[in-house]
């Protein structure tokens, strides 16, 4: 992006000339003109366009606002706006040097993504986008993408989760970071190497940042990218492998349940000799899992990740097998699932002959997540991956403001539930219930 020099607004320049220096081209500039309005060239006596140094400016404006991710009626939407507030845009979004960046990159930053955390939390897209826009004028967009949007998603992540914002808040705010984080990945360079890498999260996996992220990250870089989004199932993978012909596929989950599907979803790639590499919150907080993956681990951090893929499709480094889960495991897993419906009535049951504290909705929350959350540990090996994701429950009671001790008390009902109907295969499944209801 180029620094603004000149306000002149008499008109020199020719339709050549500006293309030449705007990179336009022509069809587009009398679109714009036509469609919206800017620029506004005067004509000379031949009835030819004449430009002045505020229209070339005008319409760098216009592109710059384009590689951040904006559409053009948005960018010129966002000009009027500017015009009608009395601000002129190309002062309000004068490009700062990239070579000062680093020291003006804290404080500002910090109050930027504080501003577009309160607009989005306050329902104000029109003024997140305007921040969003300003940060991008300011910042190096890999700069704005982590430290801004990322942070922001973690805040509100970590707000709901204390009861600070609803649900709502925090799903307006996902959207509209991955609406932005698309619309940069839209308008990235062409690729410019060979290796195709196809990008999405595990099976039943809707949280998408990370992948969005790492899929920008790698655009940005020149890799050829082929982002499949949340929720990729296995069924047709193959088919989609063999049309694709990726050099290397990634899948992310952030939960217990899709860390276990995530599984499936190696062991087939590794049946098809295709490279997979992982990563997501949940292999951060409980690193055990990772070797129960058939796939390379991309690292905690995501600014990092790029340098483990490019180790990755250039070396043959062999994945060594996953962990088997230990034996009775796949009894335990095909006993519970015989009868999760029927413990999960019984604990509707006994919690409202009690007058438990759980709604109806609550409870059927409750019972859906463990059991979950159960055969994923079971199919993952390891009954233990239960104890880093028992928080989700505390999420639920703070969010609806329930009693204190209500975690133990569910727990204890659902482990009498679950002794009443699982025999000595269940074992592995009634000594965690045991042990964390009485934690």
């Amino acid at each position: 992006m180029s620094t603004i020099h000149t306000m002149d607004d008499s008109p020199a320049y020719n339709l050549k000339a500006v293309v030449r220096e705007t990179g336009l081209k022509p069809d587009t500039l009398r679109a714009w003109e036509r469609r919206y309005g800017l620029p506004q060239p005067q004509r000379s006596s031949g009835r030819h366009r004449l430009y002045s140094q505020r229209d070339i400016d005008t319409l760098k404006w216009l592109v710059e606002r384009q590689e951040e991710g904006m559409t053009i009626s948005r960018a010129v939407d966002l000009w009027q706006k500017l015009e009608s507030e009395g601000q002129d845009p190309l002062l309000s979004f004068v490009t700062t040097p990239q070579t000062i960046l680093p020291v003006m990159q804290g404080a500002a930053l910090d109050e930027l993504r504080a501003a577009w955390l309160e607009a989005c939390v306050n329902f104000d897209e029109a003024r997140a986008e305007m921040i969003l826009s300003q940060a991008f004028a300011l910042f190096p967009p890999d700069i704005v993408a982590l430290d801004l949007i990322r942070v922001a998603l973690v805040q509100v992540g970590e707000g709901w989760h204390a009861g600070m914002y609803s649900v709502q808040q925090e799903h307006f705010t996902s959207e509209l970071a991955v609406r932005r984080l698309e619309a940069l990945i839209a308008v990235a360079s062409p690729p410019t190497r060979k290796s195709r890498i196809m990008i999405g999260c595990a099976p039943n996996e809707a949280h998408t940042i990370s992948a969005i992220l790492l899929t920008y990250l790698l655009r940005r870089q020149g890799w050829h990218t082929i982002y499949l989004g949340a929720n990729v199932p296995e069924i047709n993978l193959e088919t989609s492998i063999r049309q694709a012909r990726p050099d290397l596929v990634i899948l992310a989950a952030q939960l217990l349940s899709t860390a276990a599907s995530l599984k499936a979803m190696s062991l087939k790639l590794q049946e098809m000799n295709v490279p997979l590499a992982f990563g997501g919150i949940i292999f951060t907080q409980a690193p055990g899992l990772r070797q129960h993956i058939a796939g390379h681990y991309l690292g905690d951090s995501l600014e990092e990740a790029p340098a483990v893929v490019e180790r990755i499709v250039h070396s043959a480094t062999i994945v060594p097998d996953p962990t088997p889960p230990p034996v009775g495991y796949a009894q335990a897993l095909s006993h519970f699932q015989e009868n999760r419906a029927l413990i999960a009535a019984r604990v509707w049951q006994m919690i409202k002959s009690n007058g438990g504290a759980l709604t109806a909705a609550n409870l059927n929350i409750a019972n859906t997540h463990l059991g979950n959350d159960i055969e994923a540990a079971l199919q993952l090996g390891d009954i233990e991956f239960l104890n880093n994701n028992i928080s989700w429950i505390k999420g639920l009671t703070q969010e609806r403001e329930m009693p204190p001790g209500i975690i133990q008390s569910y727990l204890k009902v659902y482990h009498q539930a679950a002794d009443e109907y699982l025999d000595p295969r269940g074992r592995p499944i009634l000594d965690w219930l045991q042990k964390a209801s009485q934690s």
